[in-house]
This record gives C-alpha cells, structure tokens and sequence, in this order.
C-alpha cells in the first residue's frame, strides 16, 4: 500500500483492508484495517457524503455489524481472546459506546454477524465443543439481547433467520454431525428444534446459507467432491443436489448486495491450480451460471487433472488424498511432488487459488492434498478422531497417503517435498522423525512444533483455549505421555533429516518464536552428531536447515505483497535446490542436477 507522509513524501504503508460493512441506509461505512506489526485490527468509520466530519476511529475491533443506520455492534480483540461486545450509538450527531455483554469463560471467543435478511444480529459465543448464540432485533436494537439456547457441552449451533423463524445448523444429527433444524424466533431453545434436513452417511456439511425460501447447504460427499444441497424451507422433503464442477475443491460465499440479489446464491470456486470462478444460483430451479452474464458453465477450467484416491491408514480409515497434475498419473514417476497437509482443530485443508501452485503445475510438478484426520473433510468426526489422545492418527494417515502416492507412480522420495503451516506442522515434523526417508524436503511456515512445552505454560495466550485440541496436562498425566510420544521438538533424535525451511515471525503472538529456534536448535545439534557419528554421512549430499525470521505478528503469512513474493521465491528456490532441480526455464523442460538415488 503506497502513501504520502506529512512532508508529502511517498512512503510504504504497511496495512491492509480486511473487512468493510456499509449501514443499510448506506449513510455510513465501517471497515477494519491491519498492519503487519499487530494482531489487532482498527476500525474506521466515515460519514458517506460529508467530507468534513472526520473519520472515528475504534481501536482493536475484530469483527463488526450495522444493525441500523447509525447503530454498530462490534466485538474487540485483546491479545488474542475476543470476549467483549460493544454498541456504538451515532444517533443526534454523537458517537456513544455502550458495553453489550462480557464473556467470562478463557476458552471462548466471540463474534457478531447478521443474518442474510438482515432482520436479525447474533452474537456467537463458542469454544472449540460447544456454543451459546444471542440474538439482537435490528429494529429494536437498543434491547437486551435474547438467549437462543443456553450452552451445553458438545452442542454447537450456528443461527440463521426466515420469515419469524430460525434456520439453525447444529451437530444433533446421528454420530453429533450437523445437520439443519428450525425453530419459531418466540420459542428458540433446543425443545423447539425441529429436523429439517439430515445428510446422507458419508456427507459433510460445511455451511449453509439461507436464500430468499431456500437453505443452500455447502458439502462434501465422500469421494471428496464439494457439492450444493438445497432445501425449500416450506417442503424440505423435496431437497435436491446441485453438482460442482469435479475440480472444485473450495468454495467461498458472498455477502448479497442488492436487495433484488438475496434470491440468488453467489459463491467463487476455486482449486489450488484454478482461479476462482463467480458462479450464481438459483434456489427455485437449481440453474448454475457462471458470473461472466454470458450463461456459460463453469466447469471447463483449464489443462490439469484432479484425481481423487483413497490411503488405507493403519486402523483401516479410508483418508482421501487429491492429486493436482497436468500429465497423467502413469507419466509421473519422476514428477518432483509437493505434498500438502493440515489435520487440527477440524478445519480443511486450504485448497484455494494459489499463482505459486499453478506455476509448478506448468513446470511438470505434481501436488498431493491430504486429507488427514484431526481436519474436518469428513465431518465432526473426522476431527474427534485425532483430538488430545488421537492425535496420532493424524501422523498414520499421513504416513499412508504417502504410501499409496508412491506406490501409484506418482513421484519418489527422492524427489517429495512436503508442506505445511501452523499446527498441521505438528503432523509434519512427527514423520520427520519417524520416517525421514519418505522426503528430500520440507517448508513449514509458522510452525507449531513445540507442542509440550508450549500446553505446559498456561501463561501463553491460547494454551487454556487449546486444551480440547491436544490436552490437558495439568489434569490428566496421560494427555502429558501423548504428546510426549509425537511432539516434534522433544522427539529429535540423530539421523539424517530432510532439508528445512522454516519461515517464523518475531511477533507472532500465536506460535511464539522461541518454540521455532528451539527446534531448529536441536535439529542442528541432531543433524551435527549424526555427521560425526556416522562416517559415510560425509558421503551424503548434504541437507540444509534454513530458518527465515520475518518481522510482524503476521501468523498465516504478510498482507504485504512485496514480502509475500519474496517468501515464495525463496520457498520455490529452496524447493528446486533441495530437489536437485534446474531452474525452469520452460514449461516441462527440467533436468535433474542429481540421481534419484541422492
């Protein structure tokens, strides 16, 4: 972002927009700006059509809702906990700020958002199992806020609003997965809750919307595939499916604009390879039209398959993997191969548009999504499978979908490299330790690698919150011998590890630094003693550990897209290096530098 300063000099400004929300009478805007060197948003509200009242300025504010023209909830963030609810009243000329409520609880975070037909506000009070939901009527908004149905553990429910009703998406189906059920807007609480739609065994419901009659739900079905079930709200018993083009792998919805478009669903498909596609549907008759307004489908996209294939993992679990590529599977043998995987807190694996992975694409790469347990492709389930104690699970499967690429033709060690961020580090760093030889690379970027020491400090900001995820050491010594077993750090032994990048922040609040050099401290020293240790090591092409610190708190990489460049470039380069690899000079024509056998 460029600017001037006050000597009207061009100066680099280092923030971004994340979110901007106009009042429904479009008197007022609000949006949210970030800076690199912060966790905590602002949130600027200007005066549409008067360009002398200045800008008000709200400091640490994460997420924000007009529930009329001059009324503003808003929630602020504090640290890294969002607990308190905030009314900001611009009514007579004046700007007063008046609490709405206090979430006690450490392990709870907080947000408002408004419901698609913007009648009704919520407040959504959740933990990690389990949620309480408020409810402010945007035509009385200076009310109390009324309780939906008081928290229960492991009842989580997220809430919409039709015609005097509320749509709600709960995990009360068989198995605690979601599925859709309605309530009157008089009598919300769970007594009132009736069924409206249950999915199939096998399929995930990953949200849902509610357009004009219709709930469309967002879901996956067990091949893998992400698919739009819809459901008139006043005969559910006639939901139908609409079918996504087949390389769709992630879907992103649209606020409505217009008043005319609330009977039309708008979303953006995309897959790691393929831009995203603005698509438009029709609820009443199940047309899918892509958004360039010539009626063309969207499903023609590109030169490049998507296979879908199915690991076994040790206990038998089926774990899909999904294999981008642009020749076929026979011919990749000696594809260079980046792997990709996630596994915590129930979240999918991002497999969004991204330049850098349609470039290695064009270069003759293939890329592997996996699937794994702990991440939430199958559902509710599939991430209770690999919480606290089952964490392991996680580090099998992976270890599985390796397997069956190999063993498909697609690619070798010798030429694998695997990826992650964050806590699908976790995963990551396990196998390095237990299977070294499975990869020749890895670029892990904010990685969550000192798992032990890090739920052994409840000082640190999200250690209490994080508890569901990986445990309890204080209450239960038996969550201590679990991670004790995988954590990355405290696993490390003498061997002959696969080349790091590791990519952190000094001021990342969310995976502290210090558990970031402590690894690649100790992977040195490992590295180091097996060298000595082992005279034909000297023989060895030798493996690099590279540790890149960036400044910010920036935790799932900059906004800056100056510095986003740079650390690709460096992670591509570092790729090819590692990999034995010539620098592409055209697409498919590379040439090993190295034998496959190094």
């Amino acid at each position: 972002m460029t600017g001037y300063n006050n000597e009207g000099t061009i100066q680099k400004l280092h923030w971004a927009v994340q979110r901007v929300r106009l009042s429904p009478g479009e008197k007022y805007l609000a949006a949210t700006i970030k800076t690199k060197d912060r966790e905590e948003p602002r949130c600027v509200i200007v005066r549409l059509g008067d360009g002398r009242s200045p800008p008000l300025m709200l400091d640490d504010v994460f997420s924000f809702e007009w529930a009329s023209d001059q009324v503003l909830f808003y929630t602020t963030l504090e640290g890294l906990r969002c607990s308190r609810v905030f009314r900001l009243d611009l009514t007579s000329g004046g700007a007063r700020i008046s609490s709405v409520m206090e979430e006690t609880r450490p392990d709870v975070f907080v947000e408002v958002s408004q419901s698609r037909d913007r009648r009704v506000l919520t407040i959504n009070c959740n933990s990690r199992s389990s949620s309480e939901v408020l409810l402010v009527d945007t035509a009385t908004p200076t009310l109390e806020p009324v309780l939906v149905q008081p928290r229960l553990q492991n009842l989580l429910y997220h809430v919409e609003h039709w015609r005097g009703r509320l749509i709600i998406l709960t995990n009360t189906a068989p198995g605690q997965e979601y599925q859709v059920v309605q309530a009157p807007l008089s009598e919300p609480s769970l007594a009132s809750w009736v069924p409206l739609f249950t999915p199939g065994l096998g399929t995930a419901v990953k949200d849902m919307e509610v357009v004009g009659d219709h709930c469309v739900v967002i879901a996956r079905v067990p091949a893998g595939e992400l698919v739009l079930i819809v459901v008139p709200l006043a005969r559910p018993k006639e939901a139908y499916t609409v079918q996504l083009p087949s390389w769709a792998c992630a879907i992103e919805t649209k606020r409505p604009g217009l008043a005319d478009e609330n009977n039309m669903f708008q979303f953006l498909i995309s897959s790691p390879v393929h831009p995203p596609v603005p698509c438009h549907l029709h609820p009443q008759d199940g047309l899918l039209l892509s958004g360039t307004g010539d009626g063309a489908s969207p499903e023609k996209q590109g030169n490049y398959f998507t296979t879908r294939l199915e690991a076994c993992s040790q206990d038998h679990t089926a774990v899909p993997v999904t294999v981008l590529h642009a020749a076929p599977v026979e011919h990749l043998k000696a594809a260079p191969l980046l792997v990709h995987v996630y596994g915590a807190y129930g979240r999918d694996l991002s497999m969004e548009f991204s330049p850098e992975k349609r470039l290695l694409l064009e270069y003759g790469w293939a890329l592997a999504y996996c699937h794994v347990r702990g991440g939430g492709e199958g559902g509710l389930s599939w991430h209770r499978q690999a919480r606290v104690e089952g964490k392991q699970r996680g580090v099998e499967d992976l270890l599985a979908c390796l397997a069956l690429l190999f063993s498909s033709g697609v690619s070798s060690p010798s030429l694998a490299a695997l990826t992650s961020c964050s806590a699908g580090a976790v995963a990551v760093g396990a196998l390095c330790n237990t299977q070294p030889h499975l990869m020749q690379a890895v670029t892990l970027q904010s990685p969550f690698l000192d798992v032990l020491g890090t739920m052994e400090d409840p000082a640190l900001p999200l250690t209490v919150e994080e508890r569901e995820e990986w445990g309890d050491l204080a209450a239960n010594p038996q969550h201590r011998l679990s991670i004790a077993s995988y954590c990355p750090l405290h696993n490390i032994t003498p061997q002959r590890y696969p080349s790091m990048l590791l990519t952190a922040y000094r001021g990342d609040a969310r995976v502290p630094l210090a558990g970031v050099l402590k690894y690649w401290e100790r992977l040195k020293e490992a590295a180091h003693t097996h060298s000595t240790s082992h005279p034909a090591a000297e023989c060895e092409p030798k493996r690099h550990l590279v540790l890149n610190v960036q400044p910010g708190a920036d935790h799932l990489g900059p906004d800056d897209l100056e510095q986003t460049l740079d650390e690709v470039a460096l992670q591509l380069a570092f790729l090819y290096t590692e990999l034995g690899l010539d620098p592409p000079l055209a697409p498919h024509r590379r040439r090993r530098r190295r034998s496959a056998s190094n």
